[in-house]
C-alpha cells in the first residue's frame, strides 16, 4: 500500500473511488429516491413514445423527425448512464466504484452528452435548409446524407469522449478518493487530482469548448438567417407553422448547452462542486424529462401523430372485442 500523498494508476485499479452523493438522512433519502425514479420513468417514457411515433407513422418520415428520434435515443442512452446508479446509492451504503467503472461511466457519459451536442447542430441545419432553401431541401436533405451526418456527429461525440477520459485518467490521485458527486463527472475527478492540474486544464477547456460553443454558435448562426426568412413570409399563418417548427428545437438547445456551458466551461478555481451538482442534476433528470414534453406540446405534427396512432389501436382493439 503507497504511503506517499499519491495513489498510483496500478493501486487505484485494486481499490475504489465512493461516490458521496447527496447528504440526506434516511427518510429524505428515500423521498428523492421515490422523485427521481418517477422522473426518470416519465423521461423514458416520453422518448420511448418520440421513437414509436416517429417510426410508424409515416407523415413523420422527414429528416427533422429522424435526427428527432435518434436525439431520444441518446438521451435515453446518456440518462442510463447516470441514473440507475444514482437511484441505487440512494438506497446503498456502500457507494463505492472502480476505477474501471468511474472511467467507463464517464466516458460513455460524454460521449452521448457530446453526440447530442453535436446532433442538437445538425438539427439546427436542417430548419436552416427547410426554411431558408426549400426548394432544394428535398434534394439536398435526402436519407443518405441524414444518415451520414448522424454517424458522422456519433463518430465525433465518442473519439472527443475516448480523448478527454484518457486524459482525465491519466492523472495521479490524492489519498482521498472521494467524488463530491453523483457520478464520475469531469470537474469533481479532476479535483481529486495531485500535481499540477493547469495544462490538463486547458486542454480539457479547449475540448468543451469545440464540444459545446462551436456547436452552439452554430445552431445560433443558422437561427439568425432562420429568423429573417421567418420575417420575410407574408403570411402570418406561414411564419406562425415555420417559427413552430423551429422553437422546440431552440428551447431544448438552450436547455442543454446552458447548464453544460455552465458546468465545464470554467477555470478549476471558479468552480463551486455543490452548485455544479445541482446544475448537473437538472442536466441529468430534470431536461431530459422535459424534451419529449417540449416537443409534443409545442408540435401539431406529433400531437397528430400520436393522436393517429391511438386511434388506430383504439379501433384495432375494438374490433377484436
Amino acid at each position: 500500500i503507497p504511503t506517499g500523498k499519491e495513489f498510483t494508476l496500478e493501486f487505484l485499479m485494486e481499490d475504489n473511488f465512493v461516490i458521496l452523493g447527496f447528504n440526506t438522512n434516511g427518510t429524505l433519502q428515500f423521498v428523492l429516491f421515490t422523485l427521481f425514479l418517477l422522473m426518470y420513468l416519465i423521461t423514458l417514457s416520453g422518448h420511448l413514445a418520440i421513437m414509436v411515433l416517429t417510426l410508424l407513422d409515416p407523415a413523420l418520415y422527414i429528416p427533422m423527425y429522424f435526427f428527432l428520434r435518434n436525439l431520444s435515443f441518446l438521451e435515453i442512452c446518456y440518462t442510463l448512464v447516470i441514473v440507475p446508479q444514482m437511484l441505487a446509492n440512494f438506497l446503498n451504503k456502500s457507494r463505492s466504484v472502480s476505477l474501471t467503472a468511474c472511467a467507463a461511466q464517464m466516458y460513455f457519459f460524454i460521449a452521448f452528452g457530446g453526440s447530442e451536442c453535436f446532433l442538437l447542430a445538425l438539427m439546427a441545419y436542417d430548419r436552416y435548409m427547410a426554411i431558408c432553401h426549400p426548394l432544394r431541401y428535398t434534394l439536398i436533405m435526402n436519407k443518405d446524407l441524414c444518415k451520414q451526418l448522424l454517424v458522422i456527429a456519433c463518430i465525433s461525440g465518442f473519439t472527443v469522449s475516448l480523448g478527454l477520459t484518457a486524459l482525465i485518467f491519466s492523472l495521479p490521485f490524492c489519498s482521498s478518493h472521494n467524488i463530491n458527486h453523483f457520478f464520475c463527472d469531469i470537474p469533481p475527478v479532476l479535483f481529486l487530482a495531485c500535481n499540477d492540474t493547469h495544462d490538463k486544464e486547458v486542454a480539457v477547456f479547449l475540448v468543451c469548448m469545440m464540444i459545446l460553443l462551436v456547436p452552439f454558435l452554430l445552431i445560433l448562426i443558422s437561427y439568425v438567417f432562420i429568423a429573417h426568412s421567418i420575417l420575410m413570409i407574408k403570411c402570418a399563418e406561414g411564419r406562425k407553422k415555420a417559427f413552430s417548427t423551429c422553437a422546440a428545437h431552440l428551447i431544448v438547445a438552450f436547455l442543454h448547452y446552458g447548464c453544460a456551458i455552465f458546468i465545464y466551461i470554467r477555470p478549476k478555481t471558479s468552480y463551486s462542486l455543490n452548485d455544479d451538482k445541482l446544475v448537473s442534476l437538472i442536466y441529468t433528470n430534470v431536461t431530459p424529462m422535459m424534451h419529449p414534453m417540449i416537443y409534443s406540446l409545442r408540435n401539431k405534427e406529433v400531437k397528430s401523430a400520436f393522436k393517429r396512432l391511438w386511434e388506430k389501436n383504439f379501433i384495432s382493439m375494438g374490433n377484436i372485442n
